[in-house]
């Protein structure tokens, strides 16, 4: 079959199959992954029968308890498909199915996978579960093609993104189940983005000295000591803005707080305090030295902050909850993107550019192993659009359909 017609025999059989795509959609979309508390083994359970009943049969490798417990979740099991067509590369696609909590302020169901006006709602209808379904659907037309076909392809569909993927693919990789040539992972369908920012995330412990509130100079407020050191650390943030990035999409590095608790009550002292920091990274910046230079920023300002007199000094522990290195683009991935770009471009009707995001994912875990790899799938131009981590989240049916198209022709041209 010419190319031509084996594009036009995939979009033909995607159209005619869009409504199951969207029900299977729908399914994922039904069984919750908040994470936390990341009770993820049920929707893999569930996930692996729908695969199963369309014949993709999944191998499920469920993840030690202790291992996950580790992690600070409560259940995993990761699924693989493998599809042998013959002798060749092997392109892996993985997505993963966890997903942050809903939240408030949702008009819809966030596990309805209500389909309205066009769109489907609800969490992680666009993160990533959209792309579970993209990526299964795209194999399944190009074997309906009954083409002859040169390599292999996986499906990695995992549950540890939101936790920085070490008992999700990181695991996979470790235990020597999976070797792919070339990776796809999931994205949004208007741009093959090559390279991401990394992330640091650190909690940070000041301890004070718990007092009565009408007698404040018998304590050490350690709300007063998080301040002093909250203040130094968005102080950084200003210098974060000189520092650019050579990756199209990516700008500069920045800091933020996303979470702070402490205190027993309103008229006591606190004692303790505690807060994460999150950091990101862009390609340029070593790890390593990004987070030396938070915990100088931190002990200088502990070592400025005055206690009362004849109080305690604050003690303070500092703890890294994560490191996600950022992704380099790798020189082999040129292939995958020339598809990508080449398809997008013709069922998109306009141009999809290679660029960087500012965002960390999980393909940053195949990249350091040697895996070239690229983020594409189904989804609008923008985080923002897709309200993803924030009420009604929600993808253009139409991005989900076209995306499809584009990956199942893009895996044609990969295994002649």
């Amino acid at each position: 079959m010419t190319p031509p017609a084996a594009y036009d025999a995939l979009d033909t059989w995607i159209d005619l199959h869009f409504d199951e795509e969207v029900r299977f959609l729908q399914e994922l979309v039904r069984v919750p992954t908040d994470t936390p508390p990341g009770n993820n083994a049920p929707h893999a359970e569930r996930l692996a029968d729908l695969l199963a009943a369309m014949g993709l049969p999944a191998e499920k490798h469920p993840v030690p308890a202790e291992e996950v417990r580790a992690a600070g979740l409560e259940s995993i099991t990761n699924l693989i498909v493998r599809r042998r067509y013959g002798e060749g590369r092997t392109i892996a696609l993985n997505a993963h199915g966890d997903v942050v909590p809903p939240g408030e302020g949702w008009s819809r169901d966030p596990y309805g996978g209500e389909v309205v006006d066009g769109r489907i709602y609800g969490r992680a209808s666009a993160v990533s579960k959209s792309d579970m379904a993209s990526f299964t659907f795209a194999v399944r037309a190009l074997e309906a093609l009954e083409a002859r076909l040169a390599g292999a392809v996986e499906l990695h569909f995992t549950y540890d993104e939101e936790y920085g993927g070490e008992v999700g693919p990181a695991w996979l990789l470790k235990n020597g189940l999976t070797r792919p040539d070339l990776l796809l992972a999931a994205g949004f369908s208007y741009q093959a983005v090559v390279a991401h920012n990394g992330c640091l995330q650190l909690e940070v412990t000041v301890h004070g000295d718990m007092a009565h509130a009408a007698i404040p100079e018998s304590g050490t407020d350690a709300l007063q000591g998080a301040v002093q050191i909250l203040n130094a650390l968005y102080a950084l943030n200003r210098d974060y803005l000189e520092v650019r990035s050579k990756v199209e999409g990516i700008t500069h590095p920045y800091l933020n707080v996303g979470q702070v608790h402490g205190g027993t009550s309103t008229n006591v002292i606190p004692g303790k305090v505690v807060f994460k920091v999150d950091r990101r990274m862009i390609p340029e910046e070593d790890p390593a030295e990004v987070e030396a230079s938070l915990r100088r920023t931190i002990e200088q300002a502990v070592a400025a902050f005055r206690p009362p007199r004849g109080g305690r000094e604050l003690r303070v522990e500092v703890k890294r909850l994560l490191l996600a290195r950022a992704m380099q683009p790798l020189p082999g991935n040129a292939p995958l993107v020339r598809a990508l770009q080449k398809h997008g471009e013709a069922v998109f009707g306009t141009a999809i550019p290679a660029v960087g995001t500012p965002l960390y994912t999980d393909v940053r875990l195949y990249v350091e192993r040697g895996i070239p790899g690229v983020i594409y799938g189904a989804g609008p131009r923008t985080v923002l659009e897709s309200h993803a981590k924030r009420a009604d989240e929600r993808l253009e049916l139409a991005d989900l359909r076209r995306a499809t198209k584009v990956v199942a022709r893009t895996l044609f041209d990969l295994l002649q």
